[in-house]
């Protein structure tokens, strides 16, 4: 009993070592995938937080339609992961903003600024959801450059594609100083568009050699083929060095957005299969353990019996039989005669043969 207590302790420890590491591993994974969920409702509010920037400097007051669902969105998914996510501060400042937005009124530049800060809020948003879900620190290359292009990279690219486009157009309906400063601040924003689609076509290519996935190659082609040519005509509607052109801007614009909405869907899709492949694969982990720390058991019930036996039986074996220590005396400690009678003469050996045991005296004359 002793020697299975001794088995099994450091058996059982190191089962429940594996089991804890295990499920830390899977809550880790499941909080990925929540952070997952929020970043899929977050793309389609920073792409329609665009169009209500140019349609408020349009004049425009009302709140597009497109930014009402986003909004609706990333409410619901804050109330069910906001929580473990840290976001619930942020995101309901961030609400408040945006629902005072078509409030605001007076000179373009006070409009755009407001539209500008609720745009890098949500910025900050997409920053926080993937760091307080690890997606940031994920062990995987692929999923950590996907996530880095998703949530850091397309929402700057978004916007800076489309304060080009509005710099160009207040630009246009401008002349003197105020249109130097707009040209200034719109060169910033393509110069800013440039090395964030490097960076973005880079991670991509990164996310690609590093994957074990069969599909992510392929759903990433075309979907970045129309990325690069919303890009090229951002571009050319720049005329970096000359005169914007607004309406190739403008179209670029559309195109961009229509781009990377899909473009991140994909790239979402892909990090969730990834992660549900990862969870899998801790799941099976898991029931290998417990099947394995059952046989271990089984395997030292059935060794504790079988050596328990075995020591009765030897113990058995040392018992003397009944009997057995005076047999054993009576042939070693006999009286001179071999053949087992009371006394020497009741056995007689045969005529003629007189035996002599121990140098003892033959038998007298008169018995010949």
């Amino acid at each position: 009993m002793l020697l299975t207590v001794l088995v099994l302790l450091p058996a059982a420890g190191l089962f429940l070592r594996v089991l804890q590491e295990n499920s830390k591993q899977r809550d880790n994974v499941q909080l990925e995938q929540d952070g997952v969920e929020y970043l899929t409702a977050l793309g389609p509010l920073i792409s329609a937080l665009a169009e209500s920037q140019s349609s408020a400097l349009q004049g425009v007051a009302a709140e597009p339609a497109s930014v009402t669902a986003a909004v609706a969105r990333v409410q619901g998914v804050d109330e069910r992961f906001g929580e473990q996510l840290g976001t619930k501060t942020r995101w309901a400042d961030l609400k408040d903003k945006i629902a005072k937005l078509p409030k605001v009124t007076g000179s373009d530049d006070k409009v755009y600024t407001a539209h500008v800060e609720v745009a890098d809020l949500t910025i900050e948003l997409f920053d926080v959801v993937r760091e307080s879900s690890t997606l940031n620190r994920d062990p995987d290359s692929d999923i950590w450059f996907l996530q880095e292009v998703v949530a850091q990279e397309m929402p700057v690219a978004v916007t800076a594609v489309s304060r080009m486009s509005d710099l160009a157009n207040r630009a246009a309906a401008t002349t003197g100083k105020v249109r130097a400063g707009l040209i200034v601040q719109f060169g910033y924003q393509a110069l800013k568009v440039q090395e964030v689609v490097g960076d973005l076509t880079n991670g991509l290519q990164e996310a690609v050699d590093n994957t074990n996935s069969d599909t992510l190659s392929g759903n990433l082609v075309s979907n970045l083929d129309s990325f690069r040519r919303g890009i090229e005509a951002a571009n050319r509607g720049a005329n970096l060095g000359g005169s914007p052109n607004v309406s190739t801007l403008v179209t670029a614009q559309s195109t961009l957005q229509t781009a990377l909405s899909a473009l991140s869907g994909v790239i979402l899709k892909e990090v969730s299969s990834l992660l549900d492949d990862r969870s899998s694969s801790l799941t099976y982990k898991r029931i290998e353990a417990f099947l394995l720390f059952g046989i271990a058991i089984v395997l030292i019930a059935v060794a504790a019996l079988w050596t328990r036996g075995r020591a009765r039986q030897a113990q058995t074996g040392f018992t003397e039989q009944p009997g057995e220590a005076s047999r054993d005396l009576s042939v070693q400690v006999g009286n001179g005669n071999p053949y087992g009678g009371s006394n020497s003469y009741d056995s007689v050996p045969g005529y003629g043969e007189v035996p002599n045991y121990g140098g003892g005296r033959e038998r007298s004359g008169a018995l010949r």
